[in-house]
């Protein structure tokens, strides 16, 4: 059974910051990468 829940476009605005940021940790950039691979994806 596929999961279908996505990241809302405020956390992946979010964890967009956490992962550009040099300050913040291995595990705060590992949570945010998992956020924004739940995000729905848009036509390219």
């Amino acid at each position: 059974m596929a999961n279908k829940k996505q990241t809302s476009k405020s956390i992946a605005s979010k964890a967009s910051k956490v992962l550009k940021s040099k300050s913040s940790s291995k595990t705060c950039k590992s949570l945010a990468g998992s956020a924004l691979s739940q995000t729905k994806k848009g036509k390219k």
